[in-house]
């Protein structure tokens, strides 16, 4: 993965040799490498024409694991519209106010530790924004109204304070997972496709209503015990994961039918509630049109139990309904 012997920094052999030497002397010093123009002009590429049409430039740089903590010298290369600064030890983006072409924007594993005094308020067509892997604990600061996809996987966020429909306007794509969230309250995007939320610590679904054109809920390996805070308002949903969750209780899948119109899959695996012999067959009493129910898809025979089982009544007596239920 690692292409830093093109700039003279350690080969692959040397950097385990270095490891090893490291580790021996209890050493952990982090090698830092400067930005310099060789360095630029060896990860260039994506030859194109410039605004005039009369003259070609590259519009694509990458400078992945070069061990950088400054990218000042990419400021002059204003022509740049995909950049990639991923595996260095980045604190301060604010070098790249200057590349007010740039779309797509990678910055995995750095150190940025705030989007305060960061440029992106500089980048008016930006569209994807990759920041997975730094010191984040809030979004004060990012105003991005182009950016369709947002990763802010590996972070420190415990809130979602700041996810305001204003702000990202455009934003169809947010990936949060494996930070410290207990909830899914706090985003007010109304144009939000897909949100990814696996690996947290997330113990109640709320919120959710305001997400109208989500189609993507990826709740992955966190403690929910309950669906409860699945909403109608949520009119496009085709997929839930709740894999790994905590759900034992079978009353709880009454929040499904919220959602029953919509829905094409759910994953439910790795949930006690699935060690119940007959637990898609009370998955589809209240989701009579799913089409698939973890890695297998929902079967004729299946459908026709549900059928069978309604006309005899076992439907109601195999599941406890407070008189609240549909209310």
């Amino acid at each position: 993965m690692s292409d830093m012997d093109e700039d003279g920094v350690l080969t692959d052999a040397e950097e385990e040799e270095e490891t090893q030497a490291k580790e021996a002397s209890g050493d952990e010093k982090v090698q830092v490498s400067h930005l310099t123009e060789e360095t630029i002009r060896q990860g260039l590429s994506l030859l194109c024409r410039t605004g005039c049409g009369l003259e070609h430039t590259f519009i694509k740089l990458v400078l992945k694991d070069k061990g950088l903590n400054d990218i000042a010298a990419v400021s002059s290369y204003n022509h740049i519209r995909f950049l990639d600064v991923s595996n260095n030890h980045l604190t301060d983006l604010s070098p790249l106010a200057s590349l007010t072409h740039l779309l797509w924007l990678k910055v995995d594993n750095n150190a940025v530790a705030s989007f305060n005094g960061q440029p992106f308020a500089q980048l008016p067509f930006l569209q994807l924004l990759s920041m997975a892997g730094n010191q984040l604990t809030d979004i004060d600061g990012l105003a991005a109204p182009s950016l369709e996809r947002l990763n802010l996987t590996g972070n420190g966020f415990q809130r979602m304070n700041g996810f305001q429909g204003d702000c990202f306007a455009n934003l169809a794509i947010l990936e949060l997972r494996g930070n410290q969230l207990d909830t899914t309250d706090g985003i007010d995007l109304p144009n939000l496709e897909r949100l990814y939320l696996a690996q947290n610590v997330i113990k109640r679904l709320e919120g959710l209503e305001k997400l109208e054109r989500l189609t993507v809920l990826h709740l992955r390996d966190n403690q929910l015990d309950s669906l409860k805070g699945l909403s109608a308002g949520m009119k496009r949903l085709q997929y839930l994961n709740v894999r790994g969750n905590a759900i034992a209780d079978e009353n709880t899948l009454q929040s499904l039918s919220l959602v029953s119109t919509t829905l094409q899959a759910l994953v439910l695996s790795e949930n006690p509630l699935v060690e119940s012999s007959d637990y898609r067959v009370s998955v589809l009493t209240f989701l009579p049109e799913l089409e698939q129910l973890d890695k297998d898809p929902v079967t004729p025979e299946e459908r026709a139990q549900i059928c069978n089982d309604d006309q005899n009544g076992e439907v109601s007596d195999r599941l406890d309904f407070p008189d609240c239920a549909f209310v």
